[in-house]
């Protein structure tokens, strides 16, 4: 336990993974909490006047060993998890959230930066220092300050029973997306499923002592299936066991878990004084309210409705006259979509994944980092890590100082929640007149290499890796004072500009040269493929926007207003209505599985990925007028946007970097919308 108490006394103070048990956690929990109140009690106690430094700064420090052991802790719960690990996780939640309730409703210290916030204006802040003050009184008064004994006690028992129920939705999809499996022995029922995708399922049945071959709901099993296989009563199988997660009616259901997590987000907001959950989330947002973001979500709505049953129709009617299909259902969408782009562009996926070795692509993420930003990533084997899957990084200036730790981690397992997600063990920030440098890491669930080949990528996968890459850029190059204001601590709808803007330099020919070379012959990508890539960027793009919006209305019906739910599945329905294509599949639910915004951060916050869309295309319009390389671009994004973390507001620092405020124009030429 002692490991997870101090200061570690390892290389770079990195996680010391190797050295925790998992009996160590719960012990570290409650003695780092305590620790951390003492150093609340000390703020009250101190004698002397509040100030913005014994107050708000102390404030800000306070619990730095609680915050790297949660972040070790709940990291690997979400990478590297097993059935004791869920079981702590469950244990010390409620500590946590009565710890962080014992904060925000702790009157005396609440008196102290009131003080310090009544009298801003007579003091000379800097706009860093102006922010966090700010960020400190609302992080008071959002969370119950202002509210009676009655109320306060109210607000703790809905954050206690929302920290445990959240946490047992994710446990819930993840049980569920582990007990499946699709096995078959009969090679012809494959016709169609690439080679590598063949050959993981039966390394991945192997693994299992099965013959044959095994496909899981795990993305890089689960997608080449329903894109490939022609066995159209397969793909449904698969398809209709997807959507099913936690929707069963079995010990994983999660459709009461909807229900109370619902109910209980609008209560809390009602008892702050907000007229519902989306009206409290979004004050902290640049949308601002819930009739922005839904005017926003519309009017994309209104332009993309149009060509999105333009293309349904299209694709519609290639099945038909493809295979005599009369109605196409969900199933059916990801299969004839990769068909007909490879009629209309001659172009098939498959093609491109020998271009896209692991290896490769993660290097050239770090060339375009090293040209636009001067960083340089070397592989270190010092560095404890958590899994041999695990690559650690040292992340340098053309001086030599350590900018950043980085770590990723990549490929599918079992303990490891699908998707893909960037997150940080160290937080950057000024300490004693040190500049601290961060930990961060990436966790992706790629296609893993075989027997007989590494690890390509889809170009899909290309993207999410520079997805994920650019938040850890934005975390990375951190350069602020305060660590609730550094990296990626900034308005939910600002936090995918860098990640969304980082994919960009994947259509681009002369970032391409860079990395998409053919793992066998060294062959750069040829000029043709490149071509296709950017022409076929757009391909159903209606569709796509329908979708994002569809999930982005459902998250704003369920929390922008009360509502009794009395059937989730019926509830859903309705909501995502005037954006369906494909007819309703009985069996199957979202909301069930919607991680995002039930488990995740992303309540009421969904729209951020399309508002953000908006930003990156107008960002990276910027960086094509003067040249996708430009350094006096890439050192106003980096000195406006990626350094600054969230200390001003995203507005003030999207205009210093691009003189201007966004404009929709260009995500819909790129879309092709227009």
């Amino acid at each position: 336990m002692k490991i997870l108490t101090s200061i570690f006394n390892t290389k770079h103070n990195t996680a010391p993974f190797s050295q925790i048990k998992l009996e160590d956690y719960k012990p570290a929990f409650i003695e780092n909490i305590a620790k951390a109140k003492a150093e609340i009690d000390a703020i009250i106690t101190n004698s002397e006047a509040p100030t913005f430094e014994n107050t708000i700064v102390a404030l800000d420090f306070s619990g730095e060993q609680l915050d790297r052991l949660s972040s070790i802790f709940f990291n690997l719960n979400s990478a590297e998890t097993c059935d004791e690990m869920q079981k702590i996780a469950q244990e010390v939640s409620p500590l946590l959230t009565e710890f962080s309730n014992d904060i925000a409703l702790n009157e005396d210290l609440f008196k102290r930066v009131k003080a310090v916030y009544d009298q801003k204006d007579s003091l000379t802040l800097t706009t860093e220092q102006a922010t966090l003050l700010d960020k400190k009184f609302k992080g008071f008064s959002r969370n119950g300050a202002l509210l009676n004994e009655e109320d306060k006690l109210k607000l703790r028992e809905i954050d206690t029973e929302l920290a445990k129920i959240k946490l047992t939705y994710g446990e819930n999809v993840l049980a569920e997306t582990n007990n499946y499996q699709l096995h078959i022995t009969n090679e012809e029922d494959l016709k169609g499923l690439p080679d590598g995708a063949k050959e993981m399922a039966a390394s991945l049945a192997k693994s299992k002592e099965l013959e044959g071959w095994v496909f899981t709901l795990d993305f890089p099993s689960y997608l080449p299936f329903v894109t490939y296989v022609e066995n159209r009563e397969l793909r449904k199988e698969i398809a209709i066991a997807a959507g099913k997660k936690s929707f069963q009616d079995n010990e994983f259901d999660n459709k009461e878990n909807v229900k109370r997590i619902v109910e209980l987000r609008h209560k809390r907001a009602n008892l702050l004084g907000y007229k519902s959950h989306s009206d409290f989330v979004l004050e902290e947002r640049m949308a601002q309210n819930p009739e922005k973001v839904l005017s926003f979500l519309n009017d994309l709505l209104e332009k993309a409705k149009p060509a999105s049953q333009k293309e349904f129709a299209q694709l519609t009617a290639f099945a038909k006259e493809l295979d005599g299909i009369e109605k196409l259902e969900k199933w059916d969408g990801a299969y004839y979509s990769e068909k007909l782009k490879q009629k209309l562009f001659n172009f098939d996926d498959e093609i491109l994944k020998p271009y896209f070795k692991l290896e490769n692509v993660l290097n050239g993420a770090f060339t375009i980092a090293e040209k636009l930003f001067g960083i340089t990533f070397k592989e270190v084997f010092d560095i404890d890590k958590y899994h041999e899957d695990v690559q650690t990084f040292e992340v340098l200036d053309f001086e030599g100082n350590l900018v950043a730790i980085f770590y990723s981690d990549f490929f599918p397992r079992k303990g490891k929640r699908n998707g893909a997600w960037m997150t940080s063990y160290k937080s950057q920030a000024v300490k004693n007149g040190i500049n601290e440098r961060p930990h961060v890491s990436i966790v992706c669930n790629f296609t893993p290499p075989t027997e007989t080949k590494p690890s390509l990528l889809t170009f899909n996968e290309v993207t999410t890796l520079f997805h994920e890459f650019g938040h850890a850029l934005h975390g990375m190059l951190a350069n602020t004072t305060y660590p609730s204001l550094s990296g990626t601590s900034v308005y939910w709808d600002f936090v995918e500009l860098p990640s969304q803007v980082m994919e960009n330099w994947c259509y681009e020919p002369e970032a391409l040269a860079l990395f998409a070379k053919h793992y066998e012959t060294g062959e750069i990508i040829p000029q043709e493929y490149v071509e296709k890539i950017k022409e076929s960027a757009s391909f159903l793009e209606g569709m796509a926007t329908l979708r994002q919006l569809s999930f982005g209305i459902l998250d704003m019906t369920y929390h922008g207003k009360s509502q009794t739910i009395a059937d989730v599945k019926a509830f859903e329905k309705q909501a995502m209505e005037g954006t369906s294509l494909y007819p309703d599949v009985a069996e199957n639910c979202m909301s069930t599985s919607f991680s995002h915004i039930f488990q995740g951060g992303y309540s009421s916050g969904y729209y951020s990925y399309k508002w953000a869309e908006v930003l990156d295309a107008d960002a990276f319009a910027y960086f094509q007028e003067k040249g996708i390389f430009n350094k006096e671009v890439a050192t106003k994004f980096k000195d406006n946007v990626l350094s600054k973390g969230g200390t001003e507001l995203p507005m003030e620092l999207y205009k210093k970097f691009r003189g201007q405020e966004p404009k929709a124009d260009a995500l819909l030429k790129r879309a092709g919308l227009l």
